[in-house]
């Protein structure tokens, strides 16, 4: 009961799915460097933020399925969006062999580093808060 009140509301269960799709990015980032001569290779994304957003998106209706066979209508549920890794279309091939460009990698890496590094700072200081509390200590000003 206390931990869905803690971690269910606010910004937390966000938070939390940002931080996986962090982690979902990091690997798929580094398979995509890592085959930057592989003839042949597609690179890979990750989709989730527009996800997030749209389940976020209070002004969006949220409908209830009555069946697991209804089709979902309108918002979905935090705890249903997931990052997904996807090959984009993309017909170019920057460097002649495959279509991975690996200073566009770097600067998605070094992006997706400091979202992770914000999330993880977020969750610090919530799990901080959340020990003084039990403590019954003041919090130190940062």
């Amino acid at each position: 009961m206390l931990d869905r009140i803690l971690f269910n509301k606010g910004a937390t269960p966000a938070v939390l799915r940002s931080l996986d799709a962090s982690m979902l990015r990091t690997r798929v980032i580094a398979n995509n460097v890592a085959n930057v001569n592989t003839p042949g290779f597609q690179r890979v994304e990750v989709s989730f933020e527009d996800e997030l957003r749209r389940a976020l998106d209070k002004t969006r209706l949220k409908g209830v399925r009555t069946n697991e066979k209804h089709f979902e209508i309108g918002r979905r549920d935090l705890k249903d969006v997931h990052p997904q890794a996807y090959k984009p279309i993309d017909g170019t091939l920057p460097s002649g062999i495959n279509n991975v460009d690996i200073d566009t990698e770097m600067a998605k890496l070094a992006e997706n580093q400091l979202l992770y590094n914000y999330g993880i700072r977020f969750m610090r200081n919530t799990y901080r808060t959340i020990n003084a509390a039990i403590q019954a200590k003041a919090m130190p000003l940062q």
